[in-house]
């Protein structure tokens, strides 16, 4: 029905006049008066332009209003660490840290966020990922993560070369898909970088696991997701390729252990590096550390497994997160044990894509994926 419904009653000869708005009554019949149905009508105009005005004051005010109060889409913060995608999911709402001015912030829920770890000479690498399993494009990202419930996001700190910061930013305008750090990138200081990425993680995203991985490996996000949707019995949980070794006690050699004297001949199990899986309640522990609580070794995979041994965690070895070849099971594949990840990563990324048994074949069921 329209808005406004009006009825006006003409009066005629074989009937008595009926009463009207704008009419007293009469025992007299009359003709219609053409000034009061024109003055009528003028006033109905005016309000109904009245009322359109209003209209458009209360709808052009709400946009306003939802347009400040959400904020750019492009960057989510908290405290010193940035989201440069959008926000996607429903959430939950955490309370803010001083580096959020004490706000409210929201955190996505999701089965498993992703971080894999890049930095500033990695723009090849990163092409080579946006060309072969990492999502190309904001709405392509955002499909990964409605198909699997895992969102991914490289993830780099900060540099003091303005040239690079400069690069990075037109990076992050194009792609949106980084999540930006408040330390400083640098490779011998990793073992700070993980840690700032697992606050940072847990901050900004509300996920069941959260998952490190490097920027030279071929994964499969539709097989980690599998993995990660598995019931489990424990709900402190460390999954990777578990491993031990000798300690390497010889400064000339790459992975030499400066602290060595406090772990012996042998190292811990732990997982390797390239990528592992903690569960939420571990990461929640790892966020709520005073900074400058936790012993950082040289080695970032040892740093962690010395901090999964001090907690009452559960080891899940799992074969498929470092399998040298593309298989129906794999899920991470890297040249173990030859690189720390794949030999030459920017060419081997597209070659392995091509294969149909790494990109292509179909994902096995939970109960199939047991190594």
């Amino acid at each position: 029905m329209p808005l406004f419904s009006h009825r006006f009653t003409t009066a005629s000869s074989s009937s008595p006049a009926s009463p009207s708005y704008y009419n007293k009554p009469s025992s007299k019949t009359h003709k219609p008066n053409s000034s009061s149905s024109s003055y009528a009508l003028s006033r109905i105009h005016v309000a109904i332009i009245f009322f359109s005005l209003v209209s458009v004051f209360i709808g052009v005010a709400g946009t306003i209003f939802a347009l400040s109060s959400t904020g750019p889409a492009s960057v989510y913060r908290c405290g010193g660490s940035k989201d440069t995608s959008r926000v996607i999911s429903a959430s939950r709402k955490l309370g803010g840290d001083g580096g959020n001015n004490g706000g409210v912030v929201e955190r996505p829920k999701l089965l498993g966020f992703v971080g894999i770890q890049t930095g500033f000479d990695s723009g090849d690498r990163r092409t080579a990922l946006r060309s072969t399993w990492f999502p190309s494009d904001p709405d392509s990202l955002l499909r990964l993560e409605q198909a699997t419930g895992l969102a991914f996001r490289f993830v780099i700190g900060r540099s003091k070369d303005a040239k690079k910061m400069a690069e990075l930013e037109k990076e992050i305008k194009e792609y949106r898909d980084f999540v930006l750090l408040d330390v400083e990138e640098e490779y011998v200081r990793l073992p700070y970088k993980t840690l700032a990425f697992f606050k940072a993680a847990f901050k900004l995203f509300e996920a069941d696991y959260y998952v490190k991985a490097d920027n030279d490996i071929y994964l499969r996000p539709d097989r980690l997701a599998t993995l990660l949707a598995k019931e489990r019995l424990h709900s402190q949980t460390y999954i990777g390729c578990m491993k031990k070794g000798p300690v390497i006690t010889d400064p000339k050699l790459k992975w030499y252990e400066k602290q060595g004297n406090l772990i012996g001949n042998e190292y811990f199990l732990h997982a390797y590096g390239p990528i592992y899986v903690l569960s939420a309640e571990i990461v929640a522990s790892i966020a709520a550390a005073r900074n400058g609580s936790l012993r950082m070794f040289n080695n970032e995979d040892v740093t962690i497994g010395s901090w999964m041994l001090a907690m009452d965690v559960h080891h899940e070895d799992n074969r498929a997160l470092c399998d040298p070849h593309c298989s129906p099971k794999s899920i991470a594949v890297w040249d173990i044990p030859k690189c720390s990840g794949l030999c030459n990563p920017e060419s081997r990324l597209k070659e392995l894509h091509k294969t149909d048994m790494c990109s292509k074949s179909p994902t096995l069921p939970p109960d199939d994926i047991d190594q």
